[in-house]
């Protein structure tokens, strides 16, 4: 893998609260190295270590959108549910950002029979079909389709598994990573010091609570992704 330059600064890093972890009691042994001092009861994330994951997360992210794989980005907590979307819809992503559904991943076959549902249902709403029905057949399919929409329209695309999943909150998105584990799908994960930093491929300590420092994160992955997609039209 092929290792480039992402502009991945100090000074944006502090601007953004990248470097602030969660309290000193709320934390996990293993995110020790990842650590470089106690401030007024919190810990603060050693923004070198914070440097050289993300960089080598954007080499992954390059390398693969540049062979033309897939991505998915799950965030689910209402601070970081709005920035995936737009992140994603930016790289071209498919995305979870309302809730992770158990076996999304692991039980495939059922989640691509409710994606054919589901597109089933967009088309007979577009075409007026669900209209011509009784209005209580009509009603129950409208939300059927609502609620559809809310949870797999991130993923609506999506025609098969993710070839990398990138997971902005290990602990709010732990089943999700469980089924990347499961199934050998690599993973990146924005972890805060109450994470275990063993568990993702590649775990980019960071604030995983401020907007601003999840922004950044995202971006910095979005602009690679989006580099290695332009790569891959060019040499296709």
């Amino acid at each position: 893998m092929t290792k480039r330059y992402w502009n991945i600064t100090f000074e944006e890093m502090m601007e953004a609260g990248v470097h602030f972890g969660h309290g000193t009691r709320k934390w996990n042994p293993k995110m020790a190295p990842y650590i470089s001092m106690k401030r007024k009861g919190i810990h603060i994330i050693n923004l070198t270590r914070t440097a050289r994951f993300l960089s080598e997360a954007c080499d992954l992210v390059f390398d693969a959108a540049s062979r033309g794989k897939r991505f998915l980005i799950v965030g689910t907590k209402k601070k970081a549910a709005d920035l995936v979307a737009r992140a994603a819809i930016r790289a071209r992503c498919h995305y979870v950002n309302k809730k992770w559904l158990g076996g999304m991943l692991t039980n495939w076959y059922t989640t691509e029979t409710r994606l054919r549902k589901f597109r089933e249902l967009r088309t007979e709403q577009k075409t007026g079909k669900l209209n011509c029905l009784p209005k209580r057949d009509a009603a129950i399919l409208k939300r059927q389709l609502s609620h559809l929409e809310t949870y797999l329209g991130g993923i609506k695309y999506m025609t098969g598994l993710p070839d990398i999943v990138i997971i902005v909150d290990q602990q709010e998105e732990y089943t999700a990573l469980r089924e990347c584990i499961t199934l050998g799908i690599p993973t990146i994960c924005l972890i805060d010091t109450n994470c275990d930093p063993d568990l993702a491929d590649i775990s980019i300590p960071a604030n995983d609570d401020a907007i601003a420092s999840i922004r950044l994160i995202l971006n910095k992955l979005v602009f690679a992704i989006c580099e290695g997609h332009s790569s891959y039209i060019r040499n296709f």
